[in-house]
C-alpha cells in the first residue's frame, strides 16, 4: 500500500500509474516526457531506448519500472526477455551493439551522478558510433528514469512481482504509447 492515500485501487493502478492519477497536473508532463524519450522521434529503436529505462531501473533497483519497461523492450525487440535479462545482468556481455554498451555506460554513470560521466566514457561511444543526440537522449532517459524511480519507490507505490501485468500492458503500451 502506498505510503499516502492516492485514491485509487492500487492493484488495477500500480507503481507510477497511481501517482500519475493521483496528480494528473503533474502526470500528465510526465508521460508527456516518457513520450517524447521513449517513442518519439530517434536514431535509437523504441526497444533500445526501453532497454534503456529498464537496465537504469534495475541498477535503482525500482522493481516496477524495471518490469514494466523490460516488458515493453522485450515485446519490441527481435530478442525478446531473454535480451533484456542478459543486459540487465551484464550488459558488457550481452548480444548488443559496441555502440549500445557504451551508451549504457553512460546511462549507468548518468543514474549515479551527473559528474560521473566523463569525457572518456563520451568518446567511448562516439569511436562506437553513437551521436551527439543519442548521447543527449540516453543522458535523459537516464536522468528521467532516476528521478521516475525515486518517485515510484518513496511513495511506497504497489510493484507486483508477477511479471504478467506488465507483459499484459507491453501491446497497449507498444500500439499506442504512454499518452493514451
Amino acid at each position: 500500500m502506498a505510503y499516502i492515500d492516492l485514491g485509487v485501487d492500487e492493484t488495477a493502478d500500480p507503481g507510477i500509474r497511481g501517482l500519475l492519477r493521483y496528480r494528473p497536473e503533474t502526470g500528465r508532463p510526465l508521460m508527456e516526457l516518457a513520450e517524447v524519450l521513449l517513442r518519439g522521434p530517434s536514431t535509437l529503436s523504441r526497444g533500445e531506448r526501453e532497454l534503456i529505462a529498464s537496465y537504469v531501473s534495475g541498477l535503482n533497483d525500482c522493481g516496477y519500472c524495471t518490469n514494466s519497461h523490460g516488458a515493453f523492450a522485450a515485446a519490441q525487440l527481435d530478442e525478446g526477455r531473454p535480451l533484456v535479462e542478459q543486459v540487465r545482468a551484464d550488459p558488457s556481455s550481452a548480444p548488443i551493439s559496441d555502440k549500445l554498451k557504451a551508451l549504457l555506460r553512460i546511462a549507468a554513470a548518468t543514474r549515479n551522478s551527473g559528474h560521473d560521466v566523463t569525457p572518456d566514457l563520451i568518446a567511448q561511444a562516439r569511436e562506437a558510433g553513437a551521436t551527439d543526440a543519442e548521447v543527449h537522449d540516453v543522458v535523459l532517459i537516464a536522468a528521467a528514469f532516476s528521478m521516475f524511480n525515486r518517485y515510484v519507490d518513496a511513495l511506497g507505490t504497489l510493484a507486483p512481482e508477477d511479471p504478467a501485468p506488465y507483459e499484459a500492458a507491453a501491446p497497449r503500451i507498444v500500439e499506442n504509447g504512454y499518452l493514451a
